[in-house]
């Protein structure tokens, strides 16, 4: 069983994640090209999206094994079988095969956020080390989606996550200043570490990929968008409007938008009280035994 060392500023850790995919459950086949529209309607759901995190969440706390992740994504999967999974995920889910099939869809980004919640900031200050919990990501990744493309969307997201963790939480190493207080500086050097890291390209504007973006469900065409809808946001609110009027696949679009924004921003009290009303029972305690069992650094 893993041990985490915890105690951060947010609650609710990963619901990030889930208010993206709520909001853009509506949108998803609707698409809208602005940032003008209501943030819950009441027809709004929860889709695969928030399954799937919520899986990662119980693998984790199950000890965060290979076997872990698979036992969690296809018991959560076959408790919402209608949760709108891509036909190959789908397919596994239902089947008694436990092996990967090279997918580099965006659901491996879409789900990864719990792992960035348990890496140690602490640690990566005192030792300018990255923490080994990382890995984490790579495995949650690796057990569907073993293309070289879906585990970097999933690092990707993973790093973008744990970076605004680091430095809007003030974390800082030895000899250094914090720079928690110059949010612009802050996002310059995520956006300078995932473009070195991974070779995305963030430079392109919101208003450069709005008119022509279209729906895409692969991470090279959906976890850079994201991470530039988070770019450009001032608070949470906004970083989901941001990554809803792109278009797209907009509840995995704004899922994983979200999930870097909560790191950044935190939530308002009244939009994780709105999401947690759209769930089922059985993932809002699963949420709540997150919180209880998982301390972050």
């Amino acid at each position: 069983m893993i041990k985490f060392p915890i105690s951060y500023k947010e609650a609710n850790l990963m619901l990030g994640a889930i208010v993206g995919d709520i909001v853009g459950s509506v949108y998803e086949w609707d698409n809208i090209k602005t940032k003008d529209f209501p943030l819950f309607r009441d027809d709004c759901f929860f889709t695969d999206d928030t399954v799937m995190t919520c899986a990662v969440a119980e693998a984790i706390m199950n000890g965060g094994q290979k076997d872990d992740f698979i036992d969690s994504m296809k018991k959560y999967g076959r408790m919402y079988p209608d949760a709108g999974y891509g036909a190959r995920f789908d397919a596994w889910i239902h089947s008694n095969d436990r092996s990967p099939y090279n997918s580099f869809g965006n659901g491996s980004a879409m789900r990864v956020s719990p792992c960035a919640w348990v890496m140690d900031c602490g640690f990566c200050a005192r030792t300018g080390m990255t923490p080994s919990t990382r890995e984490l990501a790579r495995l949650s990744a690796e057990v569907t989606h073993n293309h070289p493309e879906g585990i970097k969307g999933a690092m990707a997201t993973t790093d973008a996550i744990f970076l605004c963790r680091y430095y809007f939480g003030g974390y800082c190493g030895d000899y250094e200043q914090p720079i928690n207080g110059n949010p612009t500086e802050c996002k310059r050097r995520i956006k300078e570490y995932i473009e070195k890291e991974y070779g995305y390209n963030l430079s392109q504007s919101l208003d450069d990929i709005r008119p022509t973006y279209r729906f895409n469900e692969t991470c090279q065409d959906t976890v850079p968008q994201a991470i530039i809808a988070f770019l450009e946001s001032t608070d949470f609110e906004d970083a989901i409007r941001n990554a809803i009027s792109l278009g797209g696949d907009s509840d995995t679009l704004a899922a994983i938008t979200g999930s870097i924004a909560e790191a950044a921003y935190g939530i308002p009290e009244w939009i994780k009280d709105k999401a947690y009303s759209y769930l089922a029972e059985p993932l809002k305690e699963l949420l709540r035994r997150w919180e209880e069992t998982v301390v972050i650094k």
